[in-house]
């Protein structure tokens, strides 16, 4: 009986045995499988990968097409701005002869013309107009703009850079800054009968009272590269933005960080006598002031341009009266008054006096 039960226990350890064999072999089986269906998943996401890429391919390759389409359009566009003004400018020379063999006044010149000539370089449009020398003043110009204004100029040193927010024109190839009279005494004493503009080409001038650039830098074109520009600023802000934003990109010009009123400060910065000082300060003795810098500074029958603040000199006197005072200081200073000239509307309760020595 024991042999028997020893029996039946081996057959059923034979059984666990055969069980475990079939369930590790079910196993494998199903890690097959799962390999297989793994694999085959995988495959499917390298295929969509693939037609993804080609997709992307094909949009890239439509996309240069269309920017070679657009290039090609562009290039197109400024060839009939070519012919266009090709075809103005000869019209205008065929009605310049007609004109002439009718015994007629030459109404066009190709030269002049007033049609504007937009053309689009990088991020500047440049607009041409007309300019020409102002007949009195050298180194200052005279520009029509497109819509028939007449504007005072001057030959941008600096091409490219404004100052002020001013326009830029061209004309003939050549960059010229519009003159604001507004923001520039010296342009509306210009524009308001100023008979004298002593500060010439390749002259050297001190500037008393820089401020931020805006009279100094046409003052600068006006001298050009043969002149100089000594600017004299005692505010810290306003000698900050000359410099960065004007003498950088200007080489005829110095910056003086100190007092108009202190000449022997920066007297030794300034190895030469000057042909003019301008002065344009907020000085209770603006004439005496100028008249000590140009004690230092001026050639002899030099001049000096001098702008009166009369709210800075006296409030409670009439601006003309204020003026006369300022004249007589020059006078009794060894100067010779040649004008005033109120700036109204340009600045209120503001005059521009011009002497010589």
């Amino acid at each position: 009986m024991a042999a028997e039960n020893l029996e039946v226990e081996e057959a059923a350890e034979d059984t666990v045995e055969e069980k475990g064999v079939a369930e590790v072999e079910a196993e494998d089986t199903v890690d097959e499988t799962d390999a297989a269906e793994a694999l085959e998943a995988l495959e499917n996401e390298v295929a969509e990968v693939e037609d993804t890429a080609a997709e992307a391919t094909g949009q890239v390759a439509e996309a240069m097409a269309a920017t070679d389409e657009a290039a090609g359009d562009t290039a197109a566009a400024k060839d009939v701005v070519v012919k266009v003004t090709a075809v103005a400018i000869n019209a205008a020379a065929v009605a310049t002869e007609a004109a002439a063999e009718k015994d007629e006044p030459k109404a066009v010149s190709a030269a002049e013309t007033d049609v504007t000539i937009a053309a689009t370089s990088g991020d500047k449009t440049i607009v041409q107009t007309r300019v020409k020398p102002h007949p009195e003043f050298p180194g200052i110009y005279q520009a029509v703009l497109e819509d028939g204004a007449k504007r005072l100029a001057t030959k941008n040193l600096a091409p490219g850079r404004n100052v002020y927010g001013e326009r830029l024109v061209r004309f003939e190839g050549v960059e010229y800054r519009v003159w604001d009279a507004f923001r520039s005494k010296l342009a509306g004493a210009i524009l308001k009968g100023l008979k004298t503009v002593p500060i010439l080409p390749d002259h050297k001038v001190l500037y008393l009272g820089a401020a931020s650039g805006t009279t100094p830098s046409h003052v600068s074109d006006i001298v050009g590269e043969e002149g100089y520009v000594y600017c004299v600023e005692f505010a810290q802000r306003s000698l900050r933005d000359l410099v960065t934003n004007v003498v950088a990109y200007r080489s005829n010009m110095s910056p003086f960080l100190a007092d108009a009123r202190m000449p022997q400060k920066y007297g030794m910065f300034i190895p030469e006598k000057l042909d003019e000082i301008y002065c344009d300060i907020a000085q209770p003795e603006q004439a005496k002031v100028l008249a000590d810098n140009a004690d230092v500074f001026l050639k002899e029958h030099g001049w000096v341009i001098l702008a009166v603040k009369s709210q800075s000199i006296d409030v409670t006197l009439p601006p003309a009266q204020v003026y006369q005072m300022e004249a007589k200081v020059l006078r009794n200073r060894g100067f010779r008054v040649e004008q005033i000239v109120d700036l109204e509307p340009y600045d209120i309760a503001h005059a521009m006096i011009v002497a010589q020595r």
